[in-house]
C-alpha cells in the first residue's frame, strides 16, 4: 500500500493553483522542479493549464490510472476530493489542508475517515505538508528538495518538519523519505514507521512526536523498527505548558513523560533533545557500526577540548581508559612531551603523518572499541587540517573501528570537514556533540523477538 504514496508512477493535485504562493500552485512547481519521473495531473475546474501541464476539472475526468492524489483544497471541499478519489480507484491521499480536529472540527474529519474506508482510500494528514521520497525525485510537500541519503524524518509537525528540511539542506544532511502526517486521522506515525522499517534505502529513522493515539500499535511498531535498524524521537509536550501547545497544535494528547520514557526505552528508541542532537545521532548510525564495547580512544592536537571530551564521554557512561602496556609501546615514536595517557595529546606540532600513525597504533590491539579525533588547526595555516583528513579517511577506513572526528574552528576547516563528510566520517563542531553521538552508537540495541 505505502509504495502507491512514496513510489507512485503518477500524481494528482487537487487544487493546483495558477497564483504564485498559493499552496496548490508552489506544492505542483515542486513536484515539476524535482523532476518527477511520472505522470502529473493538475485539478482544476476554473483552469486548462497551469505550469505547462494540461489541467483537469476533477480526477475523475483523468483516463489513465493515478497512484497519489494530493489534496489542497478548503477543508469543506475535502469530502468531495476523497469521495472522488475513491471512484477514481486512487488508493493514497495526502490532505495538507488544514481546518480539522485541530481547530475542533472533529465532524469534519470523521466524515473524511467515513468517505476514506468506504472506498478502502488511505490518508496521510489532513493538517500536514506532505512527503518525499528523494530517492524517487518525489517532492509532494511545498517544503525545501532535500538532498538524497538514506536517513528518514516522519513528523506529527509540518512547520517544524519544513524547517528541519531547510536547516538539513543547509548542513549537508541527506534524507531518504520525509512524511508529516498532522492530524493522523487514518495513517499514523506507527503506519509510517513500520513500513520504514524494511525499507532499504533508509538506514536510519528519526521521528518527531507530539502525542499518540494508540499506545501499544507505536510501542509494537518501535519495537518492530529496532530489531533492524535505529530509530531516534524527540517527544514534544513534555512539560505542562508543552502539553497545552501540543493540544491546541495537532488536537493530539501529550500524555505522560514517564510512560513515554518507558516506551522508549523498552522498545529500544534512542531520545533526542532536539533537532541537532537527533540528526548527530542519526548521522552517526547512518555510516558507521554501532560500538562492540564502552572504550573510546581519544588522539587530539589540543587539551582543552580533549578534557571536554572526556568529561562528556564518561557523563553518558562511556569509558576513555588509559591504553595497555602494547599500544604504549607502539606510541613511543611520540616526543616526549606528547601525552600517550589517553586522550593522546599530539600538541599543536602533530603533523598530519603523526595523527596517522598514532591513530594506527592506539588500534593496533583489540582494546579500544571506537576513536574520537580532535583537530584544532592553527589559524595562519590550516593546510595541516585538510592534508590530516584525508590521511586519516584512508586510515579509519582500513582500521574498521567506528570513528567520530571534531575538526574545530568553523570555517577554517571547510575543506577537511567537506573530505570526512564525502566518506561517510561524521565531524562534529563541539567535543560535547562527538561524544553524543559515539553515545548513539553505543546505546543502539537491536531488540529481539521473544
Amino acid at each position: 500500500m505505502f509504495s502507491q504514496f512514496f513510489e507512485p508512477e503518477s500524481v494528482a493535485i487537487i487544487g493546483a493553483s495558477k497564483k504564485p504562493l498559493k499552496v496548490g500552485h508552489e506544492l505542483l512547481k515542486n513536484i515539476i522542479d524535482g523532476n518527477f519521473p511520472g505522470k502529473i495531473y493538475p485539478i482544476n475546474p476554473a483552469a486548462d493549464e497551469i505550469l505547462g501541464l494540461k489541467c483537469y476539472p476533477s480526477i475523475l475526468d483523468v483516463k489513465e490510472p493515478v497512484d497519489l492524489a494530493v489534496v489542497v483544497v478548503p477543508a469543506q471541499a475535502v469530502p468531495e476530493a476523497i469521495k472522488q478519489c475513491g471512484e477514481k480507484g486512487t488508493k493514497a491521499v495526502v490532505v495538507i489542508s488544514a481546518g480539522f480536529s485541530e481547530i475542533g472540527n472533529k465532524t469534519l474529519e470523521e466524515e473524511v475517515v467515513r468517505i476514506a474506508r468506504q472506498y478502502g482510500v488511505r490518508i496521510i494528514g489532513p493538517n500536514c505538508t506532505g512527503i518525499i521520497n528523494t530517492h524517487r525525485n518525489l517532492y509532494a510537500t511545498m517544503e525545501s528538495r532535500a538532498g538524497r541519503g538514506d536517513i528518514a524524518f516522519v513528523t506529527q509537525s509540518g512547520a517544524l518538519g519544513g524547517a528541519v528540511l531547510a536547516w538539513a539542506i543547509e548542513k549537508g544532511i541527506g534524507l531518504s523519505k520525509f512524511a508529516s502526517y498532522g492530524n493522523a486521522c487514518d495513517v499514523d506515525e506507527s503506519d509510517l514507521l513500520n513500513y520504514l522499517a524494511d525499507d532499504p534505502q533508509t538506514k536510519v529513522i528519526t521521528l518527531y512526536i507530539e502525542g499518540v493515539k494508540n499506545g501499544r500499535k507505536f510501542f509494537e511498531a518501535a519495537k518492530n523498527v529496532t530489531r533492524k535498524k535505529p530509530l531516534i524521537a524527540i517527544k514534544g509536550g513534555l512539560s505542562k505548558a508543552g502539553a497545552r501547545s501540543v493540544a491546541s497544535h495537532t488536537g493530539s494528547l501529550a500524555g505522560n513523560e514517564a510512560i513515554y520514557r518507558t516506551v522508549f526505552k523498552q522498545s529500544g528508541i534512542i531520545e533526542a533533545d532536539g533537532i541537532e542532537e537527533m540528526f548527530d545521532m542519526a548521522r552517526a548510525l547512518a555510516y558507521l557500526e554501532p560500538m562492540k564495547g564502552d572504550k573510546v580512544a581519544i588522539l587530539t592536537n589540543s587539551g582543552g577540548p580533549a578534557v571536554l571530551a572526556t568529561d562528556a564521554l564518561e557523563r553518558l557512561g562511556l569509558k576513555v581508559p588509559e591504553p595497555p602496556e602494547k599500544i604504549v609501546k607502539a606510541l613511543d615514536f611520540l616526543p616526549p612531551v606528547c601525552s600517550r595517557k589517553n586522550p593522546i595529546d599530539l600538541t599543536a606540532e602533530g603533523s598530519p603523518e603523526a595523527y596517522v600513525k598514532a591513530f594506527r597504533a592506539l588500534f593496533s590491539e583489540e582494546y579500544y572499541d571506537a576513536g574520537l579525533i580532535i583537530d584544532v588547526p592553527i589559524a595562519w595555516d590550516v593546510r595541516g587540517a585538510t592534508e590530516a583528513a584525508k590521511l586519516l579517511t584512508e586510515a579509519i577506513r582500513e582500521v574498521g573501528k567506528p570513528t567520530v572526528v571534531c575538526w574545530m574552528s568553523g570555517h577554517l576547516v571547510r575543506d577537511a570537514v567537506a573530505v570526512f563528510e564525502e566518506n561517510k566520517i561524521p565531524n562534529y563542531e563541539t567535543p560535547k556533540r562527538a561524544a553524543k553521538a559515539l553515545w548513539a552508537l553505543y546505546s543502539f540495541k537491536r531488540v529481539t523477538s521473544p
